[in-house]
């Protein structure tokens, strides 16, 4: 008597009950991770919100160009402040100057940013205070070229 006789299953259906556990499994995992990633973006808004007048707007435009020209960078806190990551690391970042109590705000780069120059030298902070339409051109290529390497 085979163990399908006897009610069992044969190889190819415990095979394919593997597959789908697995499948079932991955779901989940899918799930988890964009539950999330919108709960991330959500307390970064909420901490973007949360900035005094001049900051606020600065941070937004930083998040609309993010989302637009990096897509495949992730909003999360670090530190407290905006952050965009990849793979959980941080690539690019925004700190508040006002609530650092500092004379102006700044938009940063990790470790993480694709932008080593051959020469051995690059920023990896810049000062903000009230851009102009050209300083938001300029840091717009900044996340471009940060957000390269996996993009």
């Amino acid at each position: 008597m085979t163990k399908q006789d006897a009610g069992g299953f044969s190889a190819e259906e415990r095979r394919a009950m593997k597959e789908r556990a697995a499948e079932l499994k991955a779901d989940a995992k899918r799930a988890k991770g964009a539950e999330k990633a919108a709960a991330e973006e959500a307390e970064l808004l909420a901490k973007i919100a949360q900035m005094p007048d001049g900051d606020r707007e600065m941070a937004e435009r930083l998040h609309q160009i993010v989302a637009s020209v990096a897509p495949g960078l992730a909003p999360k806190l670090y530190y407290g402040q905006p952050g965009y990551a990849r793979g959980g690391k941080v690539v690019v970042f925004f700190r508040s100057g006002q609530m650092d109590k500092e004379r102006y705000s700044t938009f940063g780069v990790s470790a993480q940013a694709a932008l080593d120059e051959p020469s051995g030298f690059w920023p990896t902070s810049y000062a903000l205070i009230d851009p102009t339409e050209k300083a938001w051109e300029q840091l717009t290529e900044v996340v471009r070229r940060a957000a390269g390497a996996g993009e």
